[in-house]
């Protein structure tokens, strides 16, 4: 089982950075060329080596997770489902961030309803912590930071989309290619944590 971190407060969702280093990793480039075109050539378009050195192994360590049939689909694919892949790389890199899509997000598109609120996210994060002392232990300033974290991850990726500081829920279409990959990968947790569909 998979320990929960807070480790997400850290990272960005970082689909630009993301997609290149996928298109190497589909030419075959390898995790040792892709660290050199970061730190010596600025791959990742960062001012500082150190910045740059954080962000590549955050993104190898989702990338890693991601098999070379899911690149074929993210090559072939349109902007929207590549963001997806990118966010299905943070949910299965991060279990606290799987059980929030699993537990809430897929709740709410199964209900129908339309808003994420606050409140959804207080009372997830509060049932967490009396679960897990783990999480009981975290800051409330490491609490907001991820609900921060979440949010906009959530909205990067299109699965939710902001309209007057209202967090509406727009739950995703997937391509077929996609959705295809996810059963024959017995992956049917992330489909359904993902498009919130039963």
């Amino acid at each position: 089982m998979i320990k929960y971190s807070s480790g997400l407060v850290s990272e960005s969702f970082w689909f630009v950075e993301f997609k290149k280093i996928i298109k190497l990793k589909h030419e075959g480039i390898s995790w040792e060329e892709i660290k050199d075109l970061c730190l010596k050539e600025n791959l990742l378009g960062v001012s500082k080596e150190y910045r740059a050195k954080r962000i590549y192994g955050y993104l190898k360590n989702r990338i890693s997770l991601l098999d070379e049939d899911i690149f074929d689909i993210f090559i072939m694919s349109d902007l929207s489902t590549q963001k997806i892949i990118d966010l299905m790389s943070i949910a299965k890199q991060n279990r606290l961030f799987f059980e929030f899509l699993y537990e809430v997000y897929r709740e709410k598109v199964l209900l129908g309803e339309t808003e994420l609120t606050d409140s959804d996210i207080n009372i997830f994060f509060n049932n967490k912590q009396q679960q897990s002392e783990d999480i009981g232990l975290w800051t409330d300033v490491t609490l907001r930071r991820l609900r921060s974290s979440y949010m906009n991850f959530m909205v990067d990726a299109g699965l939710l989309t902001v309209v007057n500081k209202q967090k509406q829920i727009t739950p995703p279409i997937l391509d077929v290619a996609l959705e295809r990959y996810l059963v024959e990968k017995n992956e049917v947790q992330l489909f359904k944590a993902i498009t919130g569909r039963d």
